[in-house]
């Protein structure tokens, strides 16, 4: 049995002419002998009225609400109407369709709620499903714990569902639509002439995803990367194939690999830097300083550490908390607010000498401030003030040329 797994996100189902696309899609793999396993979303984002956001405000979240295991069985609704949805009018096109919960599916997870992590996938339902129907659809973001709790597995957990899915089913590959034709060498809605990339690896999408590029999770991606499935990204408007995302850049072995310096260009916005500085020098600011975010839930980034001081970052929403945590502790911070983390993601700069440099000089000649940078072996990371951050993606984006993602120099 020749299995794919297919995953379509709130606004690809939200509305019946949307859904019409959804079901071209499915329709297509059904012609080639697949059967599918269709992972849905919530229908639409806010205000549509069972996406997930919209939901929360019916408890008031997040001022007013009674525990998170309550949380979960109000979250998981969405997936779940959706799946229906979607599941009946598979049927009206003469499509043998049915439609399972996460826990139906067998999502075993632990019971961190709100945020749980999967701990096994038993898929027999899904196989014992396929005897009758040629379509498994199947409610992404949630499974259920060992005593049968409903849980939510965090935002971005319908890619998880069906990487995991994928994994179980040794699927011959997972496909996840999207609102744009693949991954894109920026974001295009700040980047006009950011280009969908044909092929990256693992790496490369898990770095870009975790700078902060939107297009896919990137747990769902190290789910595939260990399972060794090719996933896809692709438009669920349009016909194209999209980006293979998968082990090498080279489809065909014993070929030369391509030079691409930098595959794409990642941001985040809405970060606070704070330093902490002594006169002395004390191994024990350090200590006290991450201890004391670590126990008040803060995750911190962008760490750099001297003997009298660190310099590090937070979401801006944290600021408060994290600053009266500091006072508390009798130190002083110096705090810049209104933040954005720009990063550049590429395999090929490793070992490649004057990637920084060509960073630092696009970004000056842009007139743009660095007021932090580190590096790793594939990506290189700097922050900038958040009025900056547009002219900042497109000084890197042009210096590396990414409009011309085929035959960028080194």
């Amino acid at each position: 049995m020749q299995i794919v797994v297919q995953k379509f996100g709130g606004t690809s189902v939200q509305t019946e002419e949307n859904r019409n696309h959804v079901i071209q899609h499915i329709k297509n793999a059904l012609m080639n002998n697949y059967k599918l396993v269709v992972v849905v979303s919530a229908l639409g984002r806010k205000p549509a009225p069972y996406a997930t956001d919209t939901l929360l405000d019916l408890v008031d979240f997040p001022k007013n609400y009674n525990s998170n295991r309550e949380l979960d069985l109000l979250m998981s609704c969405g997936e779940t109407i959706a799946s229906v949805v979607l599941s009946n009018e598979l049927q009206k096109h003469h499509i043998n369709a049915s439609a399972l919960t996460g826990a139906q599916a067998g999502f075993v997870t632990n019971d961190d709620f709100t945020q749980a992590k999967i701990k096994e996938v038993k898929a027999d339902r899904v196989l014992e499903e396929f005897k009758q129907h040629d379509v498994v659809v199947v409610a992404g973001f949630q499974g259920h714990t060992e005593s049968g709790e409903i849980t939510t597995i965090g935002r971005g957990g319908s890619d998880t569902t069906a990487a995991a899915l994928g994994a179980a089913l040794d699927a011959d590959r997972v496909e996840i639509f999207t609102d744009v034709n693949g991954v894109m060498t920026a974001d295009p809605n700040m980047v006009s002439s950011a280009r969908p990339m044909d092929i990256v690896t693992y790496t490369e999408i898990c770095n870009l995803a975790y700078q902060g590029a939107k297009v896919i999770h990137p747990r769902a991606v190290e789910i595939a990367m260990q399972a060794k499935i090719p996933m896809r990204v692709r438009s669920t408007y349009v016909e194209d194939e999209g980006t293979l995302i998968t082990a090498s850049r080279i489809q065909e072995t014993g070929t030369d690999i391509p030079d691409r310096l930098i595959t794409g260009i990642a941001h985040m916005s809405s970060i606070t830097q704070i330093k902490v500085q002594t006169k002395e020098e004390t191994h024990r600011l350090q200590s006290d300083v991450f201890k004391a975010m670590a126990e008040a839930g803060i995750s911190v980034d962008f760490i750099n550490i001297s003997p009298t001081g660190v310099i590090y970052t937070v979401p801006d929403a944290h600021t408060e908390k994290a600053v009266h945590i500091l006072e508390t502790l009798g130190f002083y911070p110096e705090i810049t607010e209104n933040c954005a983390k720009v990063s550049a993601v590429g395999a090929g700069m490793t070992g490649v000498p004057g990637v920084a440099s060509r960073i630092v000089q696009s970004l000056t000649n842009a007139g743009v401030q660095i007021l932090q940078s580190a590096d790793s072996h594939t990506t290189i990371w700097v922050l900038i003030h958040e009025q900056d951050l547009k002219t900042a993606v497109n000084a890197l984006h042009d210096v590396f040329e990414l409009n011309h993602v085929n035959e960028q120099p080194v």
